[in-house]
């Protein structure tokens, strides 16, 4: 007889929305939660997801990851664009919202708990559930807002300090607040450690009152797709494992 993976701990354990993204290449899967996973796993890490889509997108190199996923949902599905250079989103489908009761009992005691919301499917109360864990977040899906046409923008976090106080560390693009550096510079204060991407210039990390510069380096950009996310999981792994700044 099989071991149900379900019943079995996990070193990493993810939350939020697995995503359909349409782009100018066609149809792809993505969200921080699978991301992610593929990171931890690429770590060698035991990986869990627990998120909300429609089952009606393949899972590609997910397959051997333990997914538990809310059921009846449709699967949250974005289009992307750029216009003057800024990149669009909108919103064609949204995914039921992802609850604390969806939570394997065996998997609460995760050694890492990344929270990474794409659009409000969390509750910022779910940050309640992991006092022991080393708790990242990714808040950009609570940093959002659609309105009635699904169209994206830049939404204030009023549960920042009572997520970001709670976490290990945070890290948040500099996408994700555009003409709001105030939200900035809150997280910062809020978060004992906060790094900022900044696509190819590289990152920003806020410890302690000291601004750290971490410059790009040199590469052959094939797809910045999930870049951030990845850069987040790693992150949040080496962080965990003992890693100084």
């Amino acid at each position: 007889m099989f071991p149900d993976p379900l019943r079995q701990s996990v070193d990493y354990l993810v939350l939020g929305h697995l995503t359909r993204d349409i782009g100018a290449d066609g149809e792809r899967l993505g969200g921080t939660a699978a991301y992610a996973a593929l990171t931890a796993a690429a770590f060698g890490l035991r990986v869990g997801i627990v998120t909300s889509w429609g089952e009606d997108l393949p899972l590609g190199k997910l397959g051997g990851i333990p997914i538990v996923n809310s059921q009846f949902s449709e699967t949250t599905t974005f289009e992307s664009w750029q216009e003057d250079g800024i990149r669009k989103l909108k919103v064609h489908q949204l995914a039921a919202p992802v609850e604390s009761q969806h939570i394997p009992t065996a998997w609460l005691g995760a050694r890492i708990v990344h929270l990474g919301p794409v659009i409000g499917e969390l509750s910022p109360q779910i940050a309640r559930q992991f006092e022991e864990s080393s708790l990242g977040i990714t808040p950009q899906g609570w940093l959002r807002q659609m309105d009635a046409d699904g169209i994206v923008s830049p939404n204030e976090w009023p549960e920042a300090d009572f997520v970001l106080n709670k976490s290990m560390a945070a890290v948040v693009s500099e996408e994700d607040y555009v003409n709001h550096a105030d939200w900035l510079n809150s997280m910062i204060v809020s978060a004992p450690i906060l790094a900022q991407t900044q696509a190819q210039r590289g990152a920003t990390i806020y410890y302690q009152g000291e601004e750290i510069g971490v410059p790009g380096f040199e590469a052959n950009e094939v797809d910045a797709g999930g870049a951030g996310d990845i850069f987040a999981a790693a992150f949040f792994i080496r962080l965990h494992f003992g890693d100084t700044l």
